[in-house]
């Protein structure tokens, strides 16, 4: 079959998607295009690379932003979903066990080289879909397990995390994280068993919050000595 016969198979095959359906495929291929280009690439380009007019790309997202958006809104933001957050204030279950299911999860979504390169380059760019998406995942995820590890530890959990809980809790997120982004990115060996990893990230974690914050201030800080 000629190239030119090719084509026009292609695209009578696009014609035959529905709205929803050609939208989606748009996200999931600019999905891929701004992970291997950064969001410096073009909309000419990723219309190339889609097989359409650029006027028709358009048609579905009026700009290159619009498009990034909903390429965020789709990858970052709807994994995020209630269940999670269920997941890690379930109180019937072992604080281990909800935080090892809840990363296995969670990193079954964030550990691909598309998920981690979009977010390293919109980090880059300055985007704001980066510093949203830290802000959720300090609103939403890391709150929650602080929350969850105060009330383990016997601690009130009525008053907002402090900047101290919030900084052990980024350690141990971006430790796990950071495992994803050797194996990804960087594409260096890391250990075989990611449940292992998560397990004992999530040991050293739960010992480390109980020791800090699981004593009184006047135990966890030595006393300051008076100047003579």
């Amino acid at each position: 079959m000629s190239k030119k016969a090719t084509t026009k198979r292609a695209r009578v095959k696009q014609r035959r998607l529905s709205p929803d359906d050609r939208r989606q495929e748009f996200v999931a291929k600019a999905t891929e295009f701004f992970s291997e280009e950064g969001f410096g690439g073009g909309t000419r380009a990723l219309a190339r690379r889609l097989g359409v007019t650029q006027p028709l790309l358009y048609r579905y997202f009026p700009s290159k932003d619009d498009l990034i958006k909903e390429v965020y809104r789709t990858v970052y933001l709807e994994p995020l979903g209630d269940g999670w957050e269920k997941l890690l204030s379930d109180r019937t279950r072992p604080i281990r066990e909800r935080l090892k299911e809840f990363y296995a999860a969670y990193t079954s979504v964030i550990f691909s080289r598309t998920w981690l390169r979009i977010y390293f380059y919109s980090g880059l760019k300055g985007l704001e879909l980066n510093r949203s998406y830290v802000g959720i995942v300090r609103d939403k995820i890391l709150s929650r397990i602080i929350r969850e590890c105060r009330h383990e530890a016997g601690l009130s959990t009525q008053s907002k995390p402090s900047a101290a809980e919030i900084e052990m809790a980024w350690v141990f997120h971006s430790g796990i994280f950071y495992y994803g982004v050797r194996k990804f990115i960087y594409e260096s060996p890391v250990l075989e068993s990611k449940e292992q990893m998560i397990g004992d990230a999530v040991d050293a974690f739960l010992a480390g919050f109980a020791h800090v914050f699981g004593q009184t201030e006047d135990v966890r800080r030595p006393p300051v000595k008076a100047l003579v």
